[in-house]
C-alpha cells in the first residue's frame, strides 16, 4: 500500500503536521512524514502534542546525521537544526505534561435541597 499525504487541520494528523511544519504535502516529496508515520506518532504519544514531540525527535535524529559544521577559509557554518528540533520537541512534551488528565466536576449543590426545609 502506498503511503498517503494529507493536510486537513480538522484532523489530528493535520494538527500534528501544522505543529511540526510539515504542511507542504503537494507534491508528496516535500512532506517529511506520511500520514501513516504521523499516525504512528499519535499512537505512540497518545496526544497531538506528544505526537508532535515525537515528530520533532525524529526530525532531530535525521538532522543529527548530517554535516555538523564546516569551515572554508573565513567562512564557517554550524548546523543547529538538530538542536532546534530537539528543543521544539521538548517544548511540546512540556506543554502536554501541563494538561490535566482529568478535571474535577463542579458539585451540584442544588440537588441537596434547602437546609431550612423540614421534611
Amino acid at each position: 500500500m502506498a503511503p498517503t499525504y494529507t493536510y486537513d487541520i480538522t484532523t489530528e494528523i493535520g494538527q500534528v503536521r501544522l505543529l511540526i511544519s510539515d504542511t507542504d504535502v503537494d507534491p508528496t516529496s516535500d512532506a517529511a512524514f506520511s500520514d501513516e508515520e504521523i499516525q504512528f506518532f499519535l499512537t505512540l504519544g497518545g496526544s497531538v502534542l506528544m505526537a508532535a514531540a515525537k515528530g520533532c525527535e525524529s526530525r532531530a535524529a535525521k538532522a543529527a546525521g548530517g554535516l555538523a559544521s564546516e569551515k572554508i577559509g573565513d567562512y564557517a557554518y554550524t548546523n543547529k537544526t538538530a538542536a532546534q528540533w530537539s528543543a521544539l520537541g521538548e517544548k511540546y512534551a512540556a506543554q502536554d505534561a501541563m494538561i490535566p488528565y482529568w478535571t474535577h466536576a463542579e458539585p451540584d449543590f442544588d440537588s441537596i435541597g434547602d437546609p431550612d426545609e423540614v421534611a
